[in-house]
């Protein structure tokens, strides 16, 4: 395990990938914003987004992650998210103001907490809506190799939430193998996608920002949300929910296992099987909301 404080979390640029598990873009009700975007085969990525940019002059300089908490302005009707994933940190190299390469270090658990609004022009705008708005695991786990064999082959993602006592399954529980592009398909994809992506629909020009970046070293890549259970399909949010987002390795513990750790409430930091992030739902003020409010 290897830990990434905040202060080092605030230098590292987010983005996450649209699309990259089978049916979650249609159970969020976003299939259609992606309707005009053509991608070389049917079951690839859409697109990759910006959730934080560090010190650009927009709203994506708004930190949004958090260890423990989610904050939400819920006086008004919201329909709020949990996106449960894995994310990866990555060595970025560049030639000729292109990406050339991208090394994969480590990975965690990451919640990419959206707003369902359909008329938001961008991803970015449903990510980034204030101060901890999106979660991400306290710890690390080091990456062997990006490729079959290695300890990814092993890893899952499991999501649940706790209401009223009641602990529900919120996603349904993923080997990330299972994400359409994996392994070096996806460090493929992300390359081209880097260096290729326009403003186009609910996307945004990738290479400028990295330019605008000064073409950071070291980026975070969040690589998509599972699909939904029936409940997690349109089960939103509530002030005072608990949630928690796991990834584990499968070897050490099942399924009945991880739900189990959540249900008696012990603390993400000792989960021993992989990395557990476990938040709380929180009536915000307007004070710590985006001044784009809640696009």
């Amino acid at each position: 395990m290897i830990r990434v404080s905040i202060g080092q979390l605030k230098e590292l640029a987010v983005f996450g990938i649209a699309g990259n598990f089978a049916e979650h873009l249609s159970q969020a009700g976003e299939d259609a914003d992606f309707v005009n975007v053509i991608t070389e085969e049917k079951n690839a990525p859409k697109g990759i987004f910006p959730i934080y940019l560090p010190q650009y002059p927009t709203f994506l300089s708004t930190f949004p992650l958090s260890h423990t908490h989610i904050d939400a302005d819920f006086s008004t009707p919201v329909n709020l998210h949990m996106e449960p994933e894995m994310c990866v940190l990555f060595n970025v190299s560049y030639t000729d103001g292109l990406v050339e390469s991208i090394e994969p270090l480590a990975f965690t658990t990451f919640n990419d907490c959206s707003i369902r609004k359909p008329n938001a022009k961008k991803i970015s705008e449903k990510k980034n809506w204030g101060l901890s708005c999106t979660g991400i695991g306290q710890q690390w786990i080091e990456i062997d190799q990006f490729q079959a064999g290695g300890i990814l082959d092993h890893i899952h993602i499991s999501s649940f939430l706790r209401r009223n006592g009641e602990v529900i399954q919120y996603g349904v529980d993923s080997p990330v193998t299972g994400y359409q592009y994996f392994y070096g398909k996806l460090l493929n994809w992300i390359i081209k996608t880097f260096n290729s992506q326009n403003d186009f629909g609910p996307l945004e020009h990738l290479k400028y920002y990295l330019t605008q970046l000064k073409q950071p070293k070291q980026i975070i890549i969040s690589l998509g949300a599972t699909r939904y259970t029936e409940f997690g399909e349109t089960g939103f949010l509530k002030p005072e929910d608990k949630i928690g987002v796991f990834v584990y390795d499968s070897r050490e513990v099942a399924e009945a296992d991880v739900e189990g750790f959540f249900r008696v409430e012990k603390s993400a930091a000792s989960f021993a099987a992989g990395v557990a992030l476990i938040q709380s739902i929180r009536q915000a003020s307007q004070v710590s909301m985006n001044p784009r409010g809640m696009v």
